[in-house]
């Protein structure tokens, strides 16, 4: 067997708690009822235990438990927000703003209505990434509907003013959704003070199962539902429920805001020791490092950084053998494709290629920060001799 490597790509996905695993325990064979069955006692039972999972993440989100809907995961929960908003909204306008970082399960849909007759506004970044308040003010029109914004970027880790963008779309009674896959159970949220109308989220991302999260949606605000079938959660997503991933979506966000402050901490000295090793590494002739996207407003455990001088394909076969972590999003990854996130701050292709995303979790330690520089000093020595 190979001896384990340092998982530094908490970004893409994270390890299920071993709390979390227990709280789910019980729901996969001794209480497996279906919750839509409430007419004999097991069914009851798995109804009961999604009725406290809801529960639990209305209270820790500070939101009333109508106000949730479960759902695959954010992808899914970014759909359900982005076209089922506007598809109950065709007689107020047919005008969408988001913008050109966003992750693919926002920008796909959104053209998707585009190409059934809506206007989209795709805005730019600055160098840093953020977006610029100015801009996304000038692009609202009488008849935007929805303006979709991500908390934190997937790849740069890069967190928007979501208070300021909340409040802008509030005063002109415009819809905000707020892709919160990567933020949630890693930054504070204020879905109520901030203005955010409908809010994403994916378990997997804080510590919980995959194949679950949910789309928090303010009080009054209607959707056409995308999935039909039964007329679960309300009639906006049919489909059986599954307890033991909702109680484990549920336990893992309790316990996510529990340690979020503390985790925080310790994540972002990890991070910064990180690129202070990175940036004393041996660097061969024509070789740079180049941080990517704003220091300052961004995740505590998340660093990308572009390898300028070196070929992205040798440099990551070099790196795979010695640490995990990647380019970019899973998304890019799966397709091949440079990273649209780093090309929109200026990369080019080849660099977007010779990026590197270190994405830190409750689990890296000193020790795997110090492979982490070893493993990247081998590989670009390597990468330059090849």
């Amino acid at each position: 067997m190979h001896p384990p490597i340092p998982y530094l790509d908490h970004n893409a996905t994270t390890p299920c708690d071993a709390a979390v695993v227990e709280a789910m325990a019980p729901y996969w064979s001794e209480h497996f009822a279906n919750p839509s069955q409430r007419g004999h006692r097991p069914g009851l039972a798995a109804a009961v235990a999604v009725d406290q999972g809801r529960q639990t993440m209305a209270d820790v989100l500070g939101v009333t438990p109508s106000q949730v809907i479960f759902t695959s995961g954010a992808t899914e929960a970014n759909n359900l927000a982005i076209k089922g908003l506007s598809e109950q909204r065709l007689g107020h306008g047919r005008h969408l703003v988001t913008v050109v970082t966003e992750h693919a399960s926002v920008l796909e849909p959104c053209r998707y209505l585009e190409r059934l007759g809506f206007q989209l506004t795709v805005l730019p970044v600055q160098p840093d990434g953020r977006l610029e308040l100015a801009a996304l003010a000038g692009a609202l029109r009488p008849d935007t509907v929805l303006v979709s914004v991500m908390a934190a970027n997937n790849e740069i880790g890069v967190l928007q003013d979501v208070e300021a963008i909340g409040n802008l779309c509030r005063q002109r009674q415009i819809a905000y959704h707020c892709d919160a896959a990567q933020a949630c159970g890693h930054v504070p949220l204020d879905l109520e003070g901030w203005g955010i109308d409908l809010m994403s989220l994916s378990g997997h991302k804080f510590y919980g199962p995959k194949g679950v999260g949910a789309l928090v949606v303010r009080k009054g605000l209607a959707l056409a539902p995308q999935v039909h079938g039964g007329g679960q959660e309300g009639g906006y997503r049919s489909g059986s429920l599954s307890p033991p991933l909702i109680v484990g979506l549920a336990k893992a966000l309790e316990l996510a805001l529990q340690d979020q402050q503390e985790r925080a901490q310790h994540l972002r000295a990890l991070r910064e020791k990180l690129w202070q090793g990175l940036n004393g590494l041996n660097l061969p002739p024509g070789v740079e490092l180049v941080r990517n996207g704003c220091s300052t407003h961004s995740l505590p455990h998340t660093l990308n950084v572009t390898v300028r001088g070196v070929d992205g394909g040798r440099l990551h076969s070099q790196l795979r053998r010695r640490v995990a972590l990647s380019s970019g999003s899973s998304c890019s990854s799966a397709t091949g494709k440079p990273s649209h996130v780093l090309q929109s701050l200026g990369r080019s292709s080849a660099e977007a290629a010779a990026s590197l995303r270190f994405g830190l979790g409750r689990g890296t330690t000193w020790a795997d920060i110090e492979q982490a520089w070893e493993a990247v000093q081998e590989a670009l020595l390597l990468s330059a001799c090849g």
